[in-house]
């Protein structure tokens, strides 16, 4: 009997109002198709496949009844990729759908477009091998289904874990690979980094991986596996999804037991203020720490910032934890909030203030009566704190890199320009903005820390080092959050977009969120696609994108958005 797979629904709240709480339900069985969706011809014997709906994380990019196939085996893959190479069929992986661009699809598929989603969570197999080149280190083989929480799981396990990971377990590590998935940590003065990890992306974890890609000698697809030396791993290590992966082999290092304090008390003037005003600034509790978050709800005063430090020794005042997700009140949305924002979706975009204090008091709140204000335990339990519960908003997402001592500079020049920004909106009774301001900070993607000589660094990442710019370089990433469908939304994103790639030239974009706005729709503005996009990545974006032609000359792993971005 088929297994269920998961699926996500909306959930009404009480008294009407809709709360953005999404669920897992079993998968239904498969629906026959009718005459005006006939099924895939000749689809490959033994690999499952049934029609379902297609929802990303916000919500915003839908398909319906779309071709799904489920694989077990790099084999499937193959086999799939050979069977629709020969009928003109597209082929889209996914995991668990926690993305918001439209690298798996775009709008207006459905059954009858020739595009096969390719669900790869029974790809999820691991094991430990070798040691990596540095003393204490260790490297995983892990298929690219398998979730990022397990592997995370199955590391501590063994003794082992990351230095910085995303926030969500429910990620595929294909799907994170693909969009240089990244937490936020940078070495604390004086800290030495440890064997076997990095302080950027994922992608420069990989010792090796294995794809998919066309053999012009065998005249097929094939499976071939490339070192993290192959010039054509490059293109590989951050692909957007232009690229099938089915297993990689990455670092690991000892694990390692954190603290995390979380503050609600620091004025964001203080916080956020000019270089050199002293006090409790973001680029102090850097310098002790070197791991930090700020979330900073609008139009409030303080925000909640997260700090995290290398403690292998419980402090006496931390609360021990063994689990993840160790914050109910922002993975289960609290009544208050709820309303307000079913509220806000309903058309009162006014109560966005509101909504911000409302988010601001449940954080404080919560922080007391749960006592997770303190925290200490394993790395992955604290580094890990978003579940499909969390409230679903629609993100954008830039990486700004400067050196290390132009922090606290750019967090100052942001958050002046975005506080006026949203004032002189809603000077004009608009209200774009009714989520958090999301602020991390991250080392860059060094191939030096894999000790691989000739290691490459992942070409497509937005932490790729830049020869161009100053030694010593950090990233501060940017995140601005609202409800889908907030109006002016758009017309905001974009204002900031310009503000960040005016100030900051060569500022990157994050794939997996919202980028390229026009005043109506992200990831949609020409000028973004075509020039400061490329531009930001140098003479290496030409090189990728070639590879990643000549791995997939049918473009069986692509679709009309990256056709559009990756253009030769």
């Amino acid at each position: 009997m088929t297994q269920p797979l998961p699926r996500r629904r909306m959930l009404t709240a009480s008294a009407g109002a809709l709360a953005l709480v999404w669920m897992p339900v079993p998968r239904a069985e498969a629906v026959p198709a009718g005459a005006d969706c006939p099924a895939p011809p000749d689809f490959p014997a033994g690999v499952e496949h049934y029609r379902q709906s297609y929802r990303n994380w916000a919500g915003e990019l839908r398909a319906d009844d779309v071709w799904t196939a489920v694989v077990r085996t790099a084999q499937d893959v193959v086999t799939l990729a050979n069977w629709a190479h020969r009928h003109g069929f597209a082929l889209r992986p996914q995991g668990f759908r926690h993305g918001w661009a439209p690298l798996t699809l775009t709008a207006g598929t459905d059954c009858a477009s020739r595009v096969v989603l390719v669900d790869t969570r029974r790809l999820n197999a691991m094991e430990l091998g070798g040691p990596g080149a540095e003393p204490g280190s260790a490297t995983v083989r892990v298929q690219a289904g398998a979730g990022l929480e397990a592997l995370l799981g199955f590391l501590e396990a063994a003794g082992y874990g990351l230095t910085a990971t995303p926030a969500p377990g429910d990620l595929s590590v294909g799907g994170a690979l693909a969009v240089d998935a990244h937490g936020t940590a940078v070495p604390a003065e004086g800290e030495v980094r440890p064997p076997g990890t990095t302080y950027g992306s994922l992608s420069n974890l990989i010792l090796r991986l294995t794809a998919v890609v066309w053999d012009p000698g065998a005249g097929a697809y094939v499976t071939r596996s490339f070192e993290r030396t192959d010039p054509d791993c490059a293109a590989l290590l951050t692909n957007l999804g232009r690229a099938f992966l089915t297993e990689v082999t990455l670092l690991a290092g000892p694990l390692a037991r954190l603290r995390c304090v979380s503050r609600v008390d620091i004025p964001a003037a203080e916080l956020f203020a000019a270089p050199g005003a002293g006090g409790r600034t973001l680029e102090s509790f850097i310098a002790a720490s070197g791991r930090v978050e700020a979330i900073w709800f609008p139009f409030t005063a303080r925000p909640w910032l997260k700090v995290w430090s290398v403690s292998p020794q419980r402090p006496p005042t931390s609360r021990p934890v063994t689990g993840p997700y160790n914050y109910p009140f922002s993975d289960n949305v609290p009544a208050p909030v709820a309303d307000l924002a079913g509220r806000i979706l309903a058309g009162q975009y006014e109560l966005a203030p509101a909504l911000g204090q409302a988010q601001y008091a449940a954080t404080a709140a919560g922080l007391l009566a749960t006592a997770s204000a303190d925290l200490w335990g394993a790395a992955k339990n604290l580094q890990l704190y978003v579940r499909p519960t969390t409230l679903h908003v629609h993100a954008n997402g830039y990486a700004v890199r400067v050196p290390r001592s132009g922090v606290q500079a750019v967090v100052h020049a942001f958050a002046n320009f975005y506080t006026a920004l949203l004032l002189a909106h809603a000077a004009r009774g608009r209200f774009p903005v009714n989520g958090a301001v999301e602020i991390r900070v991250t080392g860059v993607d060094d191939p030096a820390e894999v000790a691989v000589p000739g290691a490459q660094a992942p070409a497509l990442s937005a932490l790729r080092p830049d020869s161009a710019r100053p030694a010593g370089q950090v990233a501060v990433w940017f995140d601005v959050l609202t409800l889908p469908g907030t109006a002016d939304a758009n017309r905001f994103y974009r204002e900031v977009e310009r503000y960040l790639l005016t100030a900051h030239p060569g500022t990157r974009v994050e794939w997996s969120k919202g980028w390229a706005y026009t005043d109506q729709a992200a990831w949609s503005d020409p000028d973004v696609l075509d020039r400061a996009v490329p531009s930001s990545f140098g003479p290496g974006w030409p090189i990728a994108v070639a590879a990643l032609d000549r791995l997939d000359p049918a473009r069986v792993f692509s679709n009309p958005f990256l056709d559009r971005l990756l253009r030769s």
